[in-house]
């Protein structure tokens, strides 16, 4: 894509109306793909600088990082099979729907979820794909082009499922792939993708999908790939007691003695939900360092329970954000996401102990944390340019006066302008390289072509 608006040198970025950063009232200054500094209020940068951008109209803060999501399901969203169903009823009839999925629809669902996250705020999106029906095997691949066009920061994690339902597992057979396949495909990917250097713009995972789909051969082979290629490992965990009562049913053991004996229990990993852990389990994965990317919309659609955020963060646990999969939630908007997670969380601990503060880091350095990525998450010198800016120009923030809080509480949904490593990816509400009506008609017509009822 083309980068509209941008220029070499020293930008400032000048005088915001508020920014989420400390003594940087009078802005910060970028320079290629990096913050280079923050100015205090009245003040001017220390060295001249090439542009300045005026900010008066904009909250700047830290771009928002998605953990957890499976872009495939935008196709599904509110599908008459699964509305108003627990997890696993939920799981069951779209199985039935997700095996008609071919690479343009896949294209089509990968690019539409990016453009959302990316018009939301988000800067750096990682998807969970573990859907690999035949004709679909190089879906890694097509998520690693779609996120270079336009120009977001991937983590893309190789899901996968090799637990059918005649094995005991919970997906038909049509939807699983052998635990050989699965390794041999997640080592390809990580030799042709995985970038480990600061500042990386795309970055693979490995994410066998869940402890009733996937065997524990498949769980320990990847932990140890993980360790030679130093990438994350991901999974979901503790969602449901449906989950718990399978894990001690096919196994004897509860979701987190399942997750240490298959050698998760590290700081290399991050979880997806993290709902139903008891006080001893949040203890051991808080001393590991496991993290837990907290999904509050989907929570709350599925309704799983609410997850143990604030004990979690205060046993070790880094604690991140994510929209999940667009049949679950039925968006990709995780500026929606940060207010959710507000309202869930006091609803949980109370008005006085989770603040919008809190919301808003769990979306950025949490969420960094969770992908072990200390260049992005934070407005400060050294890391990553990757800003999100909004204006408070909508009726809903009419009569606001703390512009951070009104963020979050006022409800904000749509930035005006997003920047990726120092480059501008949206403008004036728009996605660079992107005309969203074609591609919302697109994706709607294969939508319903490919996954109507009749």
């Amino acid at each position: 894509m083309d980068d509209v608006g941008m220029k070499s040198g020293r930008t400032w970025i000048r005088n915001p109306l508020a920014i989420l950063a400390e003594d940087a009232g009078g802005g910060i200054v970028v320079e290629g793909t990096r913050i280079v500094e923050r100015v205090a209020a009245g003040a001017s940068p220390a060295a001249p600088v090439d542009e300045t951008v005026e900010a008066g109209r904009h909250v700047v803060i830290p771009g928002l990082v998605n953990t957890h999501h499976h872009f495939f399901q935008t196709l599904t969203r509110a599908h008459p099979v699964a509305i108003n169903k627990p997890l696993f009823p939920w799981l069951q009839a779209l199985y039935t729907v997700w095996d008609k999925m071919d690479p343009e629809a896949f294209r089509l669902a990968t690019r539409l979820a990016y453009t959302e996250l990316l018009m939301s705020g988000c800067t750096t999106a990682g998807d969970h794909h573990y859907l690999f029906p035949k004709g679909l095997e190089s879906s890694v691949d097509i998520q690693v082009e779609e996120a270079r066009g336009l120009g977001i920061r991937a983590v893309v994690t190789r899901g996968s499922m090799s637990l059918s339902v005649k094995d005991g597992g919970l997906p038909p057979e049509c939807l699983t792939q052998s635990d050989d396949t699965i390794l041999e495909d997640s080592e390809r990917v990580l030799r042709l993708f995985h970038d480990t250097r600061p500042g990386a713009m795309v970055q693979i995972g490995l994410a066998p999908c869940s402890p009733f789909n996937v065997t524990k051969r498949l769980m320990r082979e990847s932990a140890a790939l993980a360790e030679r290629h130093d990438c994350r490992l991901h999974t979901h965990l503790g969602e449901t007691l449906d989950e718990d009562r399978y894990c001690l049913e096919a196994f004897g053991q509860r979701p987190v003695d399942y997750l240490e004996e298959v050698g998760w229990m590290t700081n290399r990993v991050w979880l997806a939900h993290g709902i139903h852990f008891n006080d001893a389990e949040v203890a051991r994965l808080g001393r590991a360092g496991v993290g837990v990317c907290h999904c509050p919309t989907s929570n709350m659609t599925l309704a799983s329970g609410q997850c143990r955020t604030c004990e979690l963060e205060a046993a070790g646990s880094p604690v991140g954000l994510g929209v999940d999969g667009s049949a679950s939630n039925d968006n990709s908007n995780l500026m929606e996401g940060v207010r959710h997670a507000l309202m869930i969380n006091r609803l949980t601990y109370g008005a006085e102990r989770v603040t919008h503060l809190d919301a808003l880091r769990w979306a950025t350095e949490g969420s960094a944390a969770c992908l072990g990525r200390a260049d992005i998450g934070r407005i400060e010198e050294g890391r990553e340019a990757d800003l999100a800016f909004f204006t408070l120009d909508e009726l809903r923030f009419s009569g606001a006066h703390d512009p951070l809080a009104a963020l979050v509480l006022c409800g904000a949904h749509k930035a005006d302008r997003v920047m990726v490593a120092g480059r501008w990816r949206v403008i004036d509400g728009q996605p660079l390289g992107i005309e969203t009506g074609h591609l919302r008609e697109a994706h709607t017509r294969l939508a319903h072509s490919l996954f109507g009822t009749a």
